[in-house]
């Protein structure tokens, strides 16, 4: 008789962290393996070992819908953050629902690619999910410091304003 292995009994706690994209429109080709890497970067960074995060690239129409939808504002928007896990949980989860059109838009405004732009809203919205706001002006520059200290890491140009 053998014995059963220790994996299938539970005895090893080790962290499952899964990071889901979803691309629902063909405006923007998203450099997927690039995102997965921005996000592992910033949950790296944050100390968040475990969690299950889900990325969606949108259109306008969808990003639009879903805000107007959760937050009552009329107009599509760069990101939109949901938590799902409680604040303090072992596990974090969450989705963020990106929009690829306000990230053409912006890119083109500010002159640099549509990539970096969504690099941006990934940090941005993680950051939402581990923790940090930006509505008071305080927090708002804590907050720009992150994205500004996660570009930087990523090799990417100072696109946080």
């Amino acid at each position: 008789m053998s014995e059963a292995n220790p994996w299938d009994r539970g005895l090893y706690n080790i962290p499952m962290s899964k990071i889901s994209l979803h691309t629902p429109q063909d405006l923007v080709e998203v450099d997927r393996a690039r995102m997965r890497e921005i996000a592992r970067a910033v949950l790296e960074g944050e100390a968040v070992a475990d969690y299950e995060i889900s990325l969606a690239f949108v259109d306008n129409s969808t990003i639009h819908r879903l805000n107007k939808q959760y937050l009552d504002h009329d107009e599509p928007t760069d990101v939109l953050t949901f938590p799902y896990s409680n604040s303090g949980a072992k596990k974090l989860e969450g989705e963020l629902i990106l929009g690829v059109e306000v990230a053409k838009e912006q890119a083109a405004e500010r002159g640099h690619d549509v990539q970096i732009e969504l690099a941006l809203y990934v940090i941005h919205g993680l950051l939402h999910l581990c923790g940090f706001d930006d509505k008071s002006p305080q927090d708002e520059a804590e907050m720009r410091g992150r994205e500004r200290h996660y570009l930087a890491q990523l090799g990417l140009p100072d696109v946080a304003d």
